[in-house]
């Protein structure tokens, strides 16, 4: 796991393209120095021909080693520089190759994932004529907050397990999008009053299929549209889901929020089992056809 520069890691994939795309590659942008080590460990478990960590200069590099992991030194504490890191990689991949990118204190599942691999979903993904695995970030929040300071913790890790909403998305002449929606829900929702409008709503599309030209958004959202969709036309989707202390830790480490907030766990909390079969009986992913 030698550390590499962006620039460099990015022209390695560009001489790289001319090839086959590999398996699926996750790009985990680390800001700080929380979780590194089990969100690199999550992904490779996931089955990801490739996981490559951003992260800057000065963060310590985790003990683990495994081929299938790079170490590339970037900045992803600017605003907006975890997307300019996406979209030059999608630039540099070749045309059909399979990315997901989160953040570090951040972990991906999917339908069945205790059994089957992330390549087995993009297959199936790929048959299903789909180029996308939508998905909500469900927060993960420590439930004591005077054992775990931070809002951190993986061994007590709480989420919300109601209290989600959704509606339609609408373009910006008040017109409903078709297959597009917003879904609001988790510690985004129940403590809206911190967080910028832009940054509530929880539905994303951490996993897709590059394309040339291919953008994402400031707004997390793809710039062509059949991408920011949530299921197929003819029927439903396989959905997945982020599962994130970043909004938990976000919230503690701003002195406005954390001074009023004194506890994150309330009647609708339920301990996270880190699986995934537990989301898909509360409805925050569902399988579609696939079986």
């Amino acid at each position: 796991m030698t550390p590499d520069s962006l620039d460099r890691f990015v022209a390695s994939l560009r001489a790289e393209r001319r090839g086959a795309s590999i398996g699926p590659m996750a790009l985990v942008l680390i800001e700080d120095a929380a979780e590194i080590e089990s969100t690199l460990h999550h992904h490779l478990a996931m089955g990801f021909a490739r996981v490559v960590a951003f992260a800057p200069s000065d963060l310590p590099r985790p003990a683990l080693s495994d081929p299938r992991l790079d170490w590339v030194e970037a900045d992803t504490r600017t605003e907006d520089t975890g997307i300019d890191i996406v979209n030059a990689v999608i630039g540099a991949v070749s045309p059909g190759q399979w990315l997901f990118y989160c953040y570090n204190a951040e972990y991906l599942y999917f339908p069945f994932s205790e059994d089957r691999g992330v390549a087995e979903l993009c297959a199936f993904l790929a048959e299903e004529r789909r180029d996308t695995a939508p998905g909500v970030t469900v927060d993960l929040y420590a439930p004591d907050l005077a054992a775990d300071p931070d809002g951190m913790s993986r061994l007590r890790a709480s989420f919300d397990r109601l209290g989600y909403f959704s509606h339609g998305r609408h373009d910006g002449r008040g017109h409903l999008i078709e297959r597009q929606v917003d879904i609001f829900g988790g510690l985004r929702w129940r403590f809206e009053e911190h967080v910028p409008r832009d940054c509530r709503q929880i539905l994303g599309v951490p996993l897709f299929r590059a394309a040339p030209r291919l953008k994402l958004g400031r707004d997390h959202r793809f710039d062509r549209a059949e991408y920011n969709t949530l299921q197929c036309e003819w029927h439903r989707s396989p959905t997945v889901a982020t599962c994130s202390f970043r909004t938990a830790k976000a919230l503690r480490r701003n002195p406005a929020s954390r001074e009023v907030i004194d506890g994150f766990h309330w009647a609708g909390s339920q301990r996270f089992e880190w699986r995934a079969r537990q989301l898909l009986d509360l409805g925050l992913m569902e399988p579609g056809q696939w079986f």
